[in-house]
């Protein structure tokens, strides 16, 4: 494995360490092409990272950090829902924490508030943070490209969980589709953002989020 395709040489040049995504999976399915994932160039010795420019890849990170963390609080709830460990009460609890918490809270109100989130952040990227990326640095076209199909991907499986909820608003005991399309939407998640942050971490540290950022 060369250290372009580690992340390595990102780390190594601007200190920041881009996310792994598990090597084991959840879903027996898949919706990206990972085999064949582009990559861009590692840029000129000559290049530097302004301290600005770096807060910008960090905050990347951070932010999916955010997404991981509250995937992961999601799918311990629904194990304890199911498993009959944790009742409605217990679980408005400790949703009251995150930012996808709701007032009344239901299983479907947490997902559907995550995937309202994640839709506004990836519209954000493909809006307005890829093409000032595409603009400054034009050997990260094909990357580019292809996140924004991954984006793509990823609403056809937010549609899937979206369709699972309707299910299971019909079926309360039938976790089934749910817990399926929570699997597939976690691996396609973690693979997207570690290989997001693996390409976009140097680029977003040297030109910023938005022209004259740095």
């Amino acid at each position: 494995m060369s250290d372009h395709t580690a992340g390595g040489w990102v780390t190594r040049r601007t200190g920041l360490v881009p996310s792994t995504a598990p090597s084991a999976r959840t879903s027996a399915k898949s919706v990206l092409s990972e085999a064949d994932r582009p990559s861009a160039p590692e840029p000129d010795e000559g290049v530097r990272f302004t301290r600005r420019g770096l807060s910008a890849g960090h905050h990347l990170i951070a932010v999916h950090d955010h997404y991981r963390a509250e995937l992961a609080k999601v799918r311990q709830i629904l194990r304890r829902v199911q498993n009959g460990e944790t009742g409605i009460g217990a679980a408005r609890g400790e949703l009251n924490g995150l930012t996808i918490r709701t007032t009344n809270w239901k299983l479907h109100g947490a997902c559907q508030a995550q995937c309202a989130s994640l839709t506004q952040h990836h519209g954000m990227e493909t809006g307005q943070i890829f093409p000032h990326l595409r603009r400054s640095q034009r050997d990260l076209g094909a990357v580019l490209d292809r996140l924004t199909e991954e984006h793509h991907a990823i609403h056809t499986v937010l549609e899937g969980v979206d369709a699972a909820l309707i299910h299971l608003a019909g079926d309360p005991t039938d976790f089934g589709p749910i817990t399926e399309a929570v699997d597939l939407l976690t691996d396609t998640l973690l693979s997207h953002f570690a290989y997001e942050e693996r390409e976009l971490v140097a680029p977003l540290s040297r030109h910023g989020f938005f022209p004259g950022q740095v």
